[in-house]
């Protein structure tokens, strides 16, 4: 049985991802960090990771991006995964003044912590946010997790659908070491840098369009390293192995200090 980890605990949406993404039974593996999560599978202990890289409400996932530029794994697959957000705890709403969450769970439920003029307290992880709701055993707290880690952990959701917006997604990337077959709908991620001139970006961007190369997501991230100077992450329609998007990135080595090739892998769909 494949073994997939990811950052969290039982019951952490990145869980429920893995376990939509995969088919089959998976056994899923827990770790504390992302980094965790992306050495076992490096170190062969797992066989693939889930990373969430950014959700539609709240936007990029930072730690994760730039995980990605210094992980050794393979981008193999994407699932975009439905955030269904829930007020979890042990008595109704008059009692409660705290809420306890992973941050980005927080953000993407804000106008109803506002609403309601609790205090936000972030933690690591949103299923975790239930253990320590078991651990403080107080009547005015309460969390933010999913039902399915409501029912695990046998605490009472309160209100579900609590998220500022219904249609709250978060992009998952899965990978593992081993390098996917090539399908018929295929995505590549990129990282690049550019040299701190005028027109460098440009110079590389001209190089997807002269080709014919649908780019469907580009973002900047400070590469940690200089401050004011970036890395560019760039996701574009096709395999790394199509002859024109070999070829694109072939021209646009002369044109950047760093390249580097995250994965090739289906496209996920909206659903």
């Amino acid at each position: 049985m494949l073994k997939v980890a990811f950052q969290g605990e039982r019951g952490a949406y990145s869980e429920s991802a893995a376990m939509t993404f995969f088919k089959d039974p998976i056994e899923t593996v827990p770790y504390p960090t992302f980094h965790d999560a992306l050495e076992s599978t490096e170190e062969g202990t797992t066989d693939y990771s889930i990373l969430p890289v950014e959700n539609s409400l709240e936007g990029s996932v930072g730690e994760s991006y730039d995980l990605l530029l210094t992980t050794k794994l393979i981008v193999t697959g994407e699932i975009y995964h439905r955030i269904r957000h829930c007020l979890i705890g042990f008595d109704g709403m008059d009692k409660i003044d705290t809420v306890y969450s992973h941050p980005q769970a927080l953000g993407q439920c804000r106008k109803f912590i506002q609403d309601r003029h609790l205090k936000p307290v972030p933690t690591y992880d949103t299923a975790g946010s239930v253990k320590i709701l078991l651990e403080l055993k107080k009547d005015n707290i309460a969390c933010i997790a999913s039902r399915r880690a409501a029912e695990i952990y046998k605490v009472p959701v309160i209100k579900e659908g609590i998220e500022d917006n219904a249609s709250n997604y978060t992009r998952f990337l899965v990978l593992s070491k081993e390098r996917r077959a090539k399908s018929q709908r295929d995505k590549t991620s990129i990282i690049f840098s550019i040299k701190h001139v005028p027109g460098a970006l440009f110079d590389v961007l001209e190089k997807f369009h002269s080709n014919k190369i649908n780019l469907t997501k580009i973002e900047s991230r400070p590469t940690k390293a200089t401050p004011w100077e970036y890395n560019f992450y760039v996701d574009l329609e096709g395999n790394q192995g199509d002859p024109n998007i070999a070829d694109a990135l072939e021209k646009i080595k002369p044109n950047t200090i760093f390249l580097k090739i995250l994965g090739s892998y289906p496209r996920a769909e909206l659903t």
